[in-house]
């Protein structure tokens, strides 16, 4: 199943106050980038993030799900109506992940 546009414009206006949010069609999917680096993604219409200290323990709750088939699991957002707790969230994991590869270097 893919994701809705719908959901996806929901989640970046939830996201809108943070600066350098963009995203990338992927397969039906949408993968979610803050200042370059992979965040996490919309994957059949629900927002998971990658499993980082930060967000777990900003998240303890948080149920770990494979976003597809073969993949790492990440954390499921549930609170996605919080516009401040998705702001920090994304503030404490960015210095936590990896910095975007390079195009053309193996």
């Amino acid at each position: 199943m893919a994701s809705s546009k719908g959901y996806l414009d929901f989640i970046l206006e939830q996201l809108s106050e943070l600066s350098d949010i963009s995203y990338r069609a992927m397969m039906g999917e949408y993968i979610i980038y803050y200042r370059g680096k992979i965040v996490g993604g919309i994957y059949d219409d629900r927002f998971l993030v990658k499993d980082t200290p930060e967000a777990e323990r900003l998240m303890p709750d948080a149920v770990k799900e494979v976003p597809y088939n073969g993949a790492k699991k990440m954390l499921l957002v549930t609170d996605v109506d919080d516009r401040a707790f998705l702001n920090e969230l994304f503030e404490k994991m960015y210095p936590e992940l990896p910095a975007p590869k390079k195009k053309g270097v193996k």
